[in-house]
C-alpha cells in the first residue's frame, strides 16, 4: 500500500488506462424560447482528450412537455468534444419544460468512469462493457 501512496493520481500504463474522460457540458441557450425561435446547443472542448476523431458527431434531441420527440439530429463536433448547434423551435411543440439532450453520436459512454470505451480499442461491439448510464438532461422552456 505505501507503494501505491508514492504515485501521481493519474500516472497508469497503457492506452486502456487513461484517466477518465467525460464529455464536456453543454449548455441551451436561451432558456425559455417561443415556437419558432432558434435555440444554442453548445459545448467547450474538454479539458481532457476524448480523441472523438475527426468526423465526430453530436447527437442531440428535444422531447416537449407532452412526451413527443419534436427534434432527433446530429451535428458536427471536433475532436476534443466542442460544437455549437443551432435548432428552431419547432412550431409543433407543446408548451411547457422540454427536454434538451446532446450526447456524442454512436459512441457507448455509459461507463460512470468516464473511460471512453473505444479509444485504443477496435471498437466492436462484443468488447464493450455497459455500466449504468445517467443521460445529460437540460431543460428548455417553451412558450407559444
Amino acid at each position: 500500500m505505501l507503494l501505491l501512496a508514492g504515485l501521481p493520481a493519474c500516472s497508469r500504463p497503457g492506452p486502456f488506462d487513461a484517466p477518465p474522460c467525460f464529455p464536456p457540458a453543454y449548455t441551451v441557450t436561451p432558456e425559455r424560447a417561443q415556437l419558432g425561435q432558434n435555440v444554442n446547443v453548445t459545448a467547450p472542448d474538454a479539458d481532457c482528450d476524448p480523441r472523438y476523431g475527426e468526423h465526430a458527431r453530436i447527437h442531440v434531441t428535444v422531447t416537449d412537455a407532452a412526451g413527443a420527440k419534436v427534434l432527433d439530429a446530429t451535428s458536427p463536433m471536433n475532436d476534443a468534444g466542442g460544437f455549437t448547434y443551432t435548432f428552431i423551435v419547432p412550431v409543433n411543440s407543446a408548451a411547457g419544460p422540454a427536454t434538451v439532450t446532446a450526447m456524442p453520436y454512436n459512441i457507448d459512454w455509459c461507463d460512470d468512469t468516464g473511460r471512453n470505451n473505444r479509444a485504443g480499442g477496435s471498437g466492436q461491439a462484443g468488447e464493450l462493457t455497459r455500466a449504468s448510464c445517467a443521460q445529460p438532461v437540460r431543460i428548455l422552456t417553451v412558450t407559444p
